[in-house]
């Protein structure tokens, strides 16, 4: 009763008014900007330390490309989510050996096995500030198009001359919608490895059951090492390859946080829409959100029907399930955030605050002109998807787009490699190979038929706009078509080796012209309407890196007018969020304490998936067996914590850091109330689901024996 009347009265807190606005993906250079606030929160570190990526804690956090991880030992090893890891657990999976059910553990590194294809850690070295040179060949006489193409050569260039550095991978950024734009350096480490991962019973516990929701009981983490050439430059996979030494790693804290401490998280956020405009907002939740959940709710049944529980199949497939069911109710927790805090009606309202201010001044007028011309491309872009909805989903089958792919490559290569499309460039060749290596372990060809067939049924109940004329010729759709006329293009297509489509990558145009494989045929035929759809999204983009520079200098002017500090939308660049651990009550009688506990894990368990703990872990929860990762204030061991940290999808596996800059946790989930942050923050329902270290230490020493990783983190008890 004490514990809840405690809880309650945090929430009761919150109603009234938080203590510091936690709203905000701040890239590192801000600290400095938000530093009062960073210290009002409880952040003992100096602010200015977060703003150098190369330095402590920054330089400790890394990339994987779509994860966010840390470096937590001096040889490498890596800590992120499990889910983040769970592709790789499931690459080296069989029947015999089902990593992703028994989970894995190396006895030593060289048990360590090889990650996924394609898998990388990615080290930060250097930024700067590029905007000048990007945008030194943009004039205001340019066509749209010409506008892209200057802006999109300008960083290919600055990328190549970054890149003459052997062993890095570069990149330069938009901010603030093109505002500025960053030169960003990293060490890309290829020699990635799996350490240890728990079993889906622990690392993946509540499966889509629980998935962005509360309370939380999933040991959603993993580690792996990132291993270099011995003279320590970044290498392909070898034997003799030895572990990384990063020059920045975290401890890890054994004795962790309590209800109301500062957190800080540092990762990778992927993509926020918080300055999208009406146009775009309303067309995004009336339409295009509930239409694409409506279509994956069938394309998760039939994976599920083609692939049945235990088979090869599923275990090929089991990661775009659980791709498919997190953004799915992701989906729906946006579409019910959206109507519950009224997303229009709240930008209108914000729209019509900032139209105002920029009537109050005359020279602000060249705002509005530029925000109108926004608005129209908005709804222009709006109707060009929705055209090309059923298109892009019926072009889903896995060798058409590797057809598709290879065929473009063919194109492509007869050009410099500087006029290249990016993704098709020498550079991307590593990549490219990787990505057609990758599709052996992630295709089976009647599951791959099945979805087809669903993809086509939807197409062909399109109006007559939203058709393709080649699609439909190439495919002879005038007439319907039955599942059998698909059995070709399996049965006939060489891509299902994977030693073809990698010697494909050599191959001429004229080699595919002259194809009698129906899905590089196929891919041929519909090469002209790719192109047709590209070059106007090339052009629409053009007009918006005109409109959108204008865009957001009004609203970090408007921001800065009211006291705030904006910051730019998440585009996959390293940012720091910041908080408290912090129950909450998203809705009228729903109480959200800030942690839970072993116990429940206890409370749920069925015995079967996904509620099927260990029989171990359950023994070991029943003797109370705490070890010395109890929390006092709990009597257990803590297993998740909320936050009212400001996250996103990328963020998954960022560290989350207590006031001294230890690990406390990682960050894996935010609530199903909290999805529509991406487009609208709101403090009452933003929160973020953490896995608590001790509960990680927990595992890792009583449940699966992983001593020796924790002897090699430095861990502060």
């Amino acid at each position: 009763m004490k514990h809840f009347i405690r809880a309650a009265g945090g929430v009761a807190a919150l109603a009234v008014a938080p203590a510091v606005a936690k709203e905000g993906m701040f890239t590192p250079e801000q600290a400095p900007e938000i530093a009062s606030e960073l210290r009002k929160a409880g952040l003992r570190l100096d602010p200015r330390a977060l703003s150098d990526l190369t330095d402590f804690p920054m330089g400790a956090v890394i990339s994987l490309g779509g994860c966010t991880a840390s470096f937590v030992s001096g040889t490498g090893l890596v800590v992120t989510n499990h889910h983040c890891a769970r592709g790789s657990v499931q690459f080296n999976s069989t029947p015999e050996d089902n990593y992703l059910e028994d989970g894995f553990l190396a006895d030593d590194l060289g048990g360590e096995l090889p990650a996924a294809p394609g898998s990388r850690v990615f080290v930060t070295v250097d930024v700067a500030d590029v905007t000048d040179r990007v945008l030194a060949g943009v004039t205001e006489e340019m066509s749209p198009r010409a506008r892209y193409q200057a802006i999109e050569d300008a960083q290919k260039a600055l990328v190549k001359e970054c890149e003459a550095d052997p062993g890095h991978r570069c990149q330069a950024p938009a901010f603030f919608g093109g505002l500025q734009y960053k030169l960003i350096k990293r060490l890309e480490i290829r020699d990635v490895r799996l350490v240890y991962a728990p079993g889906d019973n622990v690392g993946k516990y509540g499966g889509d059951i629980d998935n962005w929701l509360w309370p939380r009981h999933t040991g959603d983490f993993a580690f792996y090492r990132a291993y270099v050439a011995p003279d320590g430059s970044a290498a392909d996979f070898a034997e003799e390859n030895v572990p990384y030494k990063p020059q920045h790693v975290l401890k890890v804290s054994a004795a962790g946080l309590d209800d109301g401490d500062f957190v800080m998280a540092a990762g990778y956020p992927g993509s926020t829409s918080r300055y999208a405009r009406l146009a775009e907002v309303a067309y995004t939740f009336d339409w295009l959100y509930p239409t694409f959940r409506a279509l994956m709710t069938e394309w998760i049944a039939t994976i599920e029907e083609a692939a049945p529980d235990g088979s090869d199949a599923r275990i090929k497939y089991e990661s775009l399930l659980a791709g498919l069911n997190n953004y799915s109710k992701n989906l729906g927790g946006q579409i019910e955030g959206a109507r519950r805090v009224g997303l229009v009606d709240r930008r209108r309202e914000r729209e019509a605050a900032l139209n105002a201010w920029i009537a109050e001044d005359a020279k602000r007028a060249g705002y509005a002109a530029a925000i109108a011309d926004l608005d129209a491309l908005s709804e222009e872009t709006a109707a060009a998807q929705k055209r090309d909805f059923a298109y892009n989903n019926v072009t889903r089958p896995q060798l058409l787009g590797a057809a598709q792919r290879l065929y473009r490559l063919s194109l492509e290569r007869q050009k410099p490699d500087d006029a290249r499309e990016p993704g098709f460039q020498e550079r991307d060749m590593t990549f490219f190979a990787e990505s057609m290596r990758r599709i052996d372990r992630r295709y089976d060809a009647a599951v791959d038929k099945a979805v087809w067939v669903l993809f086509l049924n939807d197409y062909v109940s399109q109006p007559s706009e939203q058709r393709v004329p080649a699609l439909d010729a190439a495919l002879s759709l005038a007439d319907g078509f039955a599942p059998s006329d698909l059995d070709r293009f399996y049965d006939e297509t060489a891509l299902g080796d994977v030693d073809a489509r990698l010697a494909l990558m050599e191959a001429a145009p004229d080699a595919f012209r002259a194809s009698d494989d129906p899905f590089i045929k196929l891919a041929v035929a519909l090469h002209e309407t790719e192109m047709r759809i590209e070059e106007e999204a090339k052009s629409r983009e053009g007009r918006r890196s005109a409109l959108e520079p204008q865009y957001m200098e009004a609203i970090i002017a408007w921001r800065k007018s009211q006291g705030d500090t904006a910051y730019p939308d998440a585009n996959s660049t390293l940012r720091i969020t910041f908080g408290n651990v912090f129950g909450g009550s998203p809705k009228d009688g729903l109480i959200y304490e800030p942690f839970t506990r072993l116990e429940g894990i206890l409370e749920k368990d069925t015995g079967e998936e996904p509620f099927n703990a260990p029989k171990r872990q359950l023994e070991l929860i029943d003797a109370k067996d705490y070890g010395p990762y109890a929390l006092r204030s709990l009597g257990t061991v803590p297993v998740n914590f909320l936050s009212d940290l400001d996250s996103t999808g990328g963020n998954s596996g960022s560290a989350t850091l207590n006031a001294r800059g230890e690990l406390v946790g990682l960050l894996f989930d935010g609530t199903i109330e909290s999805v529509n942050s991406d487009w609208d923050f709101d403090p009452r329902t933003t929160r973020t689901i953490h896995v608590d270290t001790r509960y990680m230490l927990w595992v890792m020493e009583k449940l699966d024996g992983a001593a020796r990783l924790i002897d090699e983190m430095q861990v502060v008890r």
